[in-house]
């Protein structure tokens, strides 16, 4: 691929896709960068930066089709609240959005697809370059899950599945068969802390983070990094259960490491 663009979120991710496709041999990189979200060291790594405001769709669509890029991803996150906070809409987005019956996050960048494909620029699965992050089936860490553990795995993994085929959340946290917290607007990190707080003073909740049923691969692929680990071990987990091929796991020497300091067990499953 010669060209690719990039609509580059917050987190380390988009850096490291960047790195990623530099590497399979694309020979530029436009980016368009979020203010307030993406981090400045995108600047060295694409070949030009377009730096948008939430809302700007004219904009970030401009910014590709008037170098002629023709296929793009979306990496990163934007933060779900300021989807809804602090978005600042042009024209443009404020039409999309008085087309959508439900407005989240899937709703929202679908719509964003398919406005880059009117215009001629195709949005690629979010995990293209990526292969190598996404987390296999079984232990990612040294430890492993205990036999109770595996059964609020497989409990948490038929709820989180449930919940987020309603679009509601992709992530649980569960303890011996009770549900102690599922993902809403406030995003996987606080739903951690949050259902590891309700565990009681020992701690011990395992969180399930999986893909919704039909998940849309090209934007709002679930990612394991190091603040996910952080926040477990905030919430003093026991576990953290993600889907296999389907979760990217970034940042993985500092991951595994930060998982060792917590006693903390990762593992890939299948539904």
């Amino acid at each position: 691929m010669e060209q690719l663009g990039l609509i580059a979120g917050g987190g380390s991710y988009p850096l490291l896709l960047a790195r990623a496709a530099r590497a399979r041999g694309v020979r530029q990189i436009i980016a368009v960068a979020i203010e307030n979200e993406t981090s400045p060291e995108i600047a060295q790594l694409a070949d030009h930066v377009e730096w948008v405001k939430v809302g700007q769709l004219g904009r970030l669509i401009g910014a590709f089709t008037g170098r002629g890029v023709r296929e793009a991803i979306m990496a990163g996150q934007v933060a779900p609240k300021n989807l809804f906070r602090d978005i600042r809409p042009d024209l443009r987005a404020v039409a999309l959005l008085a087309r959508l019956r439900e407005r989240n996050a899937e709703t929202i960048f679908g719509a964003i697809a398919d406005e880059l494909k009117k215009d001629g620029v195709t949005l690629l699965p979010a995990t293209t370059f990526m292969e190598d992050f996404l987390a296999p089936v079984g232990p990612v860490t040294k430890r492993k899950p205990t036999p109770e553990q595996e059964q609020d795995i497989a409990f948490g993994l038929k709820i989180a599945k449930a919940v987020s085929a309603f679009d509601i959340g992709q992530t649980v946290v569960v303890k011996n068969g009770t549900v102690l917290a599922v993902e809403a607007i406030e995003g996987t990190d606080e739903c951690i802390r949050r259902g590891g707080a309700l565990a009681g003073d020992n701690g011990g909740a395992v969180a399930v983070k999986v893909t919704k049923p039909n998940q849309d691969m090209r934007f709002d692929v679930p990612v394991v990094g190091a603040r996910t680990v952080e926040s477990c071990a905030a919430g003093r987990i026991a576990v953290l259960a993600v889907e296999a091929g389907r979760t990217l796991v970034l940042e993985k020497d500092a991951v595994l490491a930060a998982a060792e300091g917590a006693k903390l067990v990762i593992a890939g499953v299948s539904y």
